[in-house]
């Protein structure tokens, strides 16, 4: 196993051109992290579809209800859905949206996050304060780099699997 700093808040992401590593931030979003490690522990996120990928802004990814690609996937529907676990409250920090930065993804409502979240290609300033940031990739952005765009995709990358570290 590599020598994580904190590997009980470390989320590894295996993606078709390798790992993406996440470093969660409990201490700034703890309902948040503690959401992404639970439906990580449950298996939940792996084969999830990236849904919704916009060149220069994010790759959006965790409808666990409806992006699974071998159970359910929807390109009409992923990306309506959450889990069957209750919305989380918004947890807005000062932390910015910066590339790398991993954001949940919410409705009009802002305590209505769930289990999808979103990865930011590049520094999205204007998100800032307006949805939870509670992750930072460390290593493998060049992967994410590499997703495949659209609205959805036409044939769209998924999370192969998602882990805690601690437990990999």
């Amino acid at each position: 196993m590599a020598d994580y700093k904190d590997p009980e808040n470390t989320i590894l992401i295996e993606l078709k051109d390798g790992t993406v590593v996440v470093e969660l931030m409990p201490d700034i979003a703890p309902a948040h992290c503690a959401r992404m490690k639970e439906l990580a522990r449950a298996g939940q996120y792996d084969n999830v579809a990236f849904h919704r990928v916009i060149d220069g802004f994010m790759a959006q990814t965790g409808d666990v209800q409806h992006a699974n690609m071998e159970v359910d996937y929807n390109p009409g529907r992923a990306g309506t859905g959450g889990s069957d676990l209750p919305d989380l409250p918004a947890e807005f920090g000062r932390i910015p949206h910066a590339r790398g930065s991993i954001g949940a993804a919410r409705s009009a409502n802002p305590n209505s996050a769930n289990s999808q979240f979103f990865i930011n290609f590049k520094d999205n300033d204007f998100l800032n304060g307006q949805y939870t940031v509670y992750g930072q990739v460390t290593s493998g952005m060049e992967h994410v780099d590499k997703i495949a765009r659209g609205e959805p995709p036409v044939s769209p990358d998924r999370m192969i699997s998602v882990k805690v570290a601690a437990d990999a």
